[in-house]
């Protein structure tokens, strides 16, 4: 059965944590701000056994950390990226010693994904959306032109140098699609933006530790068949992640949605995930910005108030799919 996961901030306070406790959350998604390092370079074995062991503490799990540390001589294939390559697998190793055997990322080097944060959806909340015609002119980064074979050898050399270390490490990698997914932007190529864009990518090693984030938002503004997309990698073993997210619109023009308002059925997306026994975490994500006081800065994609309307839609659903309701002993 899947596991509802969270991200609750860079504190992690003792707050935040009872909170995500008392709505019946699973586990804890990391971020990079949860561990504090001497080396940014390089996350340290003893800071990521005290981020699991702050989450154990307070009764929950951590399932995920959501973050990496700097690759993006990687993704551009530049002079140093051998040594970033070396910190991040110095990075899994202390992972995977810490006894935190997930993380996800994106290849996708240096751009801004939204075109607005303060797009307005139902009642007025306003959530971020991106619009190609108004990037389309925008100029072309200091790298200038990166061709789409550029970045796939440039993932190609990546991928095939860290998994040895991933499975080693016990450490699965979920990699995100470029998002939005368009297949260039301001002159670079986006290659995480189709079927058989991550057909590819998981055919460059077969692993079942070179996996995927399956972002639902970004699988539907691709205009792809949601459902079948999980069945295809879920029965390969290569869903390591999941975003529960819906939108309205396309790869070149959408805005995001409260999960029960946008263009997708998600009770379909679910039904899948149940279907290839996907049993990882799934984060209700990037959450509409409601009324009301809240504790995460003004143009977060994952303010308190959103979440609670995103964990209770999912807790509905799993109890409609997976016929199981948890009832306290107090209570009975």
């Amino acid at each position: 059965m899947i596991k509802i996961g969270l991200i609750i901030g860079s504190s992690l306070s003792e707050e935040s944590l009872r909170l995500a406790k008392q709505l019946g959350v699973d586990e804890i998604v990391g971020v990079a701000s949860n561990i504090p390092q001497s080396n940014p370079e390089v996350w340290e074995f003893m800071p990521l056994l005290h981020l699991r062991k702050r989450i154990e503490d307070a009764g929950l799990k951590i399932s995920i950390i959501d973050s990496i540390p700097p690759i993006d001589k990687v993704k551009l294939g530049l002079p140093g990226r051998d040594k970033q390559i070396e910190n991040f697998c110095k990075t899994l190793e202390n992972m995977g010693a810490a006894g935190i055997h997930r993380i996800t990322f994106n290849f996708t080097p240096l751009l801004t994904t939204r075109t607005s944060r303060t797009t307005r959806t139902r009642g007025g909340a306003q959530v971020t959306s991106f619009d190609m015609d108004l990037v389309k002119n925008a100029p072309l980064t200091k790298y200038g032109v990166v061709t789409e074979e550029k970045m796939w050898d440039n993932w190609t050399y990546f991928i095939k140098k860290v998994i040895p270390v991933a499975e080693e490490a016990d450490v699965r990698l979920a990699i995100h699609p470029d998002d939005p997914p368009v297949p260039f932007l301001r002159g670079i190529a986006r290659p995480f933006t189709s079927f058989e864009g991550f057909k590819r990518l998981i055919e460059t090693v077969d692993s079942e530790y070179n996996g995927i984030s399956f972002c639902m938002g970004c699988w539907s503004e691709m205009g792809e068949d949601v459902p079948k997309a999980i069945r295809y990698f879920g029965k390969r073993g290569r869903i390591n992640f999941v975003h529960f997210r819906d939108v309205r619109g396309t790869a070149t023009k959408f805005a995001e949605t409260f999960h029960d308002d946008g263009q997708m059925n998600m009770l379909a997306n679910l039904k899948a995930l149940k279907k290839v026994d996907y049993d990882g975490p799934v984060r209700p994500d990037h959450q509409p910005r409601t009324e009301g006081i809240e504790a995460l800065p003004e143009y977060s994609g994952y303010r308190l108030l959103g979440k609670f309307y995103g964990i209770a839609y999912l807790k509905g659903m799993m109890e409609a799919v997976y016929g199981q309701h948890s009832i306290s002993p107090l209570l009975m």
